[in-house]
């Protein structure tokens, strides 16, 4: 984005060619073709077609730290790097994660619309009978344990949450210590505990990894929270375990496909669920720092690769 230009080092020469994300392949070749690099919207695909048409190209940027949407396999066979901005986001998307969670166990969205017609007090009665959860007697369960978990178990500490973890390589000693986190499979983290938060890429092992199956591993009472990809939830699933009461809710900062549209599953769902679903616009890692980081990281890899220098942040093996 142009507004954070100000905070970047930019080459005075350097012709900057600036298009929505809706741009086509075919206009994105007719203006610039003989571009060098592609700094590209996490959810904007790069395709095969747009690497193997322009000759000069040399790094594609992920502007986040999703990457699915780039063919990295056309880009390493074109010795094409491709980089992503690793943890520069996750001090933001862990804040998220945060507010999903409290969001969720204090029932912020009936409780906001209550208050509004004039039902304050009959919700405050209800409520204190039904019980109010702290986050601090949760058990939290972290899938994947890279830097936005890292940023989340922090956080989660202070309020005085179980840890738990399940990622594909177990920490080290040290680290489950630093964390405060302790390791379970997939099938114990899902029956043990009071919320799940998910932290990994997209990839073919995760897409719809939370499926009809692992959702009814869950407690009944236990929140999903999404500040990941929606590709790896189903939503129908996620949908159906709503409806049937074996969910207690679930906080989703993002779903699939997106741009969301009114047939998404999960938007259709009848008036007395709705309020288990607490949605935020894929907002996680949007903060103004984090854009701040994640372009000057883009603009130091430019200068790397400019230099004759490898950038770092690779992701497709160059």
């Amino acid at each position: 984005m142009e507004k954070y230009i100000k905070y970047c080092k930019v080459p005075k020469d350097m012709e900057l060619i600036f298009m929505e994300q809706a741009t086509s392949d075919d206009e994105v070749l007719a203006k610039a073709k003989d571009a060098d690099f592609i700094f590209a919207d996490a959810i904007k695909e790069v395709s095969k077609k747009l690497i193997s048409n322009m000759p000069n190209l040399k790094l594609i940027h992920s502007e986040g730290v999703a990457f699915n949407k780039i063919d990295i396999e056309t880009a390493k066979k074109l010795n094409v790097y491709v980089c992503n901005n690793r943890g520069a986001n996750a001090g933001a998307v862990a804040e998220q994660t945060i507010l999903l969670m409290l969001g969720l166990l204090r029932n912020v969205l009936d409780g906001d619309r209550k208050v509004r017609i004039g039902k304050q007090i009959e919700t405050k009665e209800r409520m204190m009978l039904e019980g109010v959860v702290e986050l601090a007697d949760c058990t939290v369960g972290l899938i994947g344990f890279g830097a936005i978990a890292k940023e989340t178990a922090k956080r989660l500490n202070s309020f005085g949450c179980k840890l738990y973890y399940y990622s594909r390589r177990k920490a080290s000693d040290e680290i489950e210590k630093e964390y405060n986190v302790e390791y379970k499979n997939l099938d114990e983290l899902a029956s043990e505990c009071d919320i799940i938060s998910l932290h990994v890429p997209v990839t073919a092992e995760t897409t719809n990894m939370i499926d009809e199956k692992f959702l009814a591993k869950m407690k009944k009472t236990a929140f999903l929270i999404n500040t990941a990809r929606g590709e790896i939830v189903d939503g129908e699933a996620l949908k159906n375990a709503l409806i049937k009461g074996e969910l207690g809710g679930a906080g989703l900062d993002t779903l699939s496909p997106e741009p969301v549209k009114l047939d998404n599953p999960l938007l259709d769902i009848k008036e007395e669920l709705k309020y288990k679903i607490l949605f935020s616009p894929h907002i996680g890692g949007t903060t103004e720092g984090a854009f701040r980081r994640m372009h000057q990281g883009v603009w130091e890899n430019i200068s790397r690769v400019s230099a004759g220098e490898k950038p770092i942040n690779v992701v497709n093996g160059v």
